[in-house]
């Protein structure tokens, strides 16, 4: 990913795309979630690796993920870490187990942080080249 322009104001930390990685990265620019899925036991995984983590096959395709899941652990931020960082705090970030099993992190957003907290994936493109996933209440409506 090439530095964020002057015009996005996104100054947070970028990610480190890969081979492994990169179709999950190219898939959120899409607004899609993805995850490699096992050919052999049917798992799916994240972060994205070069084997299945459960049964070490590498025959694996990405598949796309409903983006549906549940808060299973989260933390509030209270200290702003970035200068003229990506977040207002206070903030929430969350530990997500998504309805097809893998687990990812993301900013909760337009909720009360609360573990058991059903939520969707919403898609936040910070700059031309990048697209985050954070999470919001299942069923959360854009009024904008």
């Amino acid at each position: 990913m090439s530095e964020a322009s002057p015009e996005t104001a996104y100054e947070g930390p970028l990610p480190a795309v890969t081979n492994l990685n990169a179709p999950h990265w190219e898939a959120l620019r899409e607004h899609r979630l993805v995850a490699p899925h096992c050919d052999t036991c049917g798992r799916a995984w994240l972060p994205p690796g070069p084997w299945c983590p459960s049964c070490w096959s590498r025959a694996f395709r990405w598949a796309e993920l409903s983006g549906r899941g549940t808060v299973t652990s989260l933390v509030r931020f209270h200290q702003q870490y970035y200068r003229s960082g990506p977040f207002q705090v206070p903030y929430a970030v969350a530990e997500v187990t998504l309805e097809e099993g893998p687990r990812l992190y993301g900013q909760l957003v337009q909720a009360e942080p609360e573990v058991g907290l059903a939520v969707e994936v919403c898609y936040d493109d910070v700059s031309e080249d990048l697209t985050l996933a954070r999470f919001r209440p299942r069923g959360w409506e854009d009024s904008r």
